[in-house]
């Protein structure tokens, strides 16, 4: 295990992060639009507004108010539902407790001083975001000194005298968690933030980085499709889980499939809500990733621009007035380079072309293709044919292979070693 994971805190990846600001069930999915736009991971906390005013606040109550993480790929699912469609307006001013799904275990509030192995392993068991208080005054250690002190954790440590040397554990001190007010502050950590530190460490953490994700077992094959033909809609009966991601394929061989594109809330995030939930009712799921224009004089989607992504044109109109039109691409956010659909679609690249890597990639090459594309996840191809999908990597892949144990490179040395002594005796 590398020890960088011991040596830190999460605390330390707290510096500079911004205080939380709670985003209730109550707000509209117009709000929400323009909140995840600005958010991580492409979703946002959905909270519960406290029942009693001023009252003094512990970690347990506040962990009761979290209700779920809202993600862009729900609002379009939400926007894609027959009476939204009917009525977009009053879909935009409805409560986002009727898209968002519950699920409490999505954030978990922890002590600044929790090791960072520790957060790592909530997150590699399904916790997308940690809950950090940062008004509390923190006592505890970091780097070198954030480790094991004769079996007890150290974070609840008194130093009298400023002195390293002169370490007194203090068991009757509460802990930082433990003592609430009502003017706490909180930042949130998710597993992006995780990742982004990480790459920072590649040289702690080898030698893992330059490890093929085939070697590290990091490739998920348990991935969500839909086959290109399929109508898109039939995504939003089942939302995926995690990754928010459904791959969009061809089948061309027994059980070989060709990805061509991807419904997720990466893709969707910062795009037209209204056009993308009218192209996801309406169209195949082939049809909406490669953007296709072609045979679509007859379809006529509203141009209700409500969630800020308005054209010059429009706005020089009236901004959110009605009006029809043929349905393109570039209206839910893709920008495509040609209708290379028609002709050849495995040629075809371009913003709705998804993020893709080789079995044979590097884990420090794909964790930078993420951070760099702000994406959740890449998509993995076969070495020799880079259309045929193997499997899908994701953040929690990722953790647990940074800190799985290279015991394939151990043994190699040690066997020498092994040897070198047995001929000697």
């Amino acid at each position: 295990m590398a020890s960088v994971f011991l040596y830190h805190v999460v605390g330390d990846l707290t510096v500079g992060k911004p205080e939380m600001t709670e985003f209730y069930e109550t707000e509209t999915i117009e709000t929400a639009i323009r909140v995840i736009g600005e958010s991580t991971e492409c979703g946002v906390p959905i909270w519960k507004r406290k029942t009693h005013v001023g009252i003094i606040e512990n970690a347990e109550m506040k962990q009761q108010r979290f209700v779920g993480i809202l993600s862009s790929l729900d609002i379009v699912a939400f926007l894609a539902r027959s009476e939204n469609l009917e009525d977009q307006e009053r879909a935009m001013k409805a409560p986002v407790s009727e898209a968002v799904v519950p699920n409490y275990s999505l954030l978990r509030q922890v002590d600044p001083a929790t090791r960072l192995i520790d957060a790592l392993e909530m997150m590699k068991q399904g916790v997308r975001r940690l809950l950090i208080r940062k008004s509390v005054v923190w006592k505890g250690m970091s780097k070198r000194f954030s480790i094991l002190y004769n079996g007890k954790w150290l974070k609840n440590i008194d130093t009298p005298g400023n002195s390293s040397n002169n370490l007194n554990l203090n068991p009757n001190r509460p802990s930082s968690s433990s003592t609430s007010t009502s003017h706490d502050k909180f930042c949130c950590l998710s597993r992006e933030d995780v990742i982004r530190f990480l790459i920072g460490c590649l040289g702690a953490l080898a030698p893992l980085p330059l490890s093929s994700i085939s070697t590290l077992e990091a490739i998920n094959p348990n991935y969500c499709s839909i086959d290109a033909s399929t109508p898109a809609i039939d995504i939003s009966h089942k939302l995926p889980d995690d990754p928010v991601a459904v791959a969009v394929v061809e089948n061309i061989h027994d059980n070989q499939y060709r990805i061509i594109g991807e419904i997720s809330a990466s893709k969707l995030w910062k795009c037209n809500y209204l056009a993308a939930a009218w192209a996801l009712a309406n169209l195949s799921a082939g049809q909406f990733v490669m953007g296709v224009e072609d045979n679509m004089t007859s379809r006529m989607v509203p141009d209700l621009s409500t969630n800020g992504n308005v054209d010059e044109n429009d706005s020089a109109n009236g901004g959110g007035a009605t009006r029809a039109r043929k349905f393109s691409s570039r209206s839910i956010g893709f920008n495509p380079l040609s209708r290379a659909f028609r002709i050849n679609r495995s040629m075809y690249r371009g913003r709705s072309a998804p993020l893709t890597c080789k079995v044979t990639s590097s884990l420090a090459a794909v964790m930078a293709q993420m951070l760099s594309h702000r994406a959740s996840h890449v998509w993995v191809t076969e070495d020799e044919n880079d259309d045929i999908l193997v499997g899908v990597v994701g953040y929690a892949d990722i953790l647990a292979a940074v800190t799985k144990q290279p015991t394939s490179f151990i043994p190699a040395n040690r066997s020498f070693e092994t040897l070198g002594n047995s001929i000697q005796s």
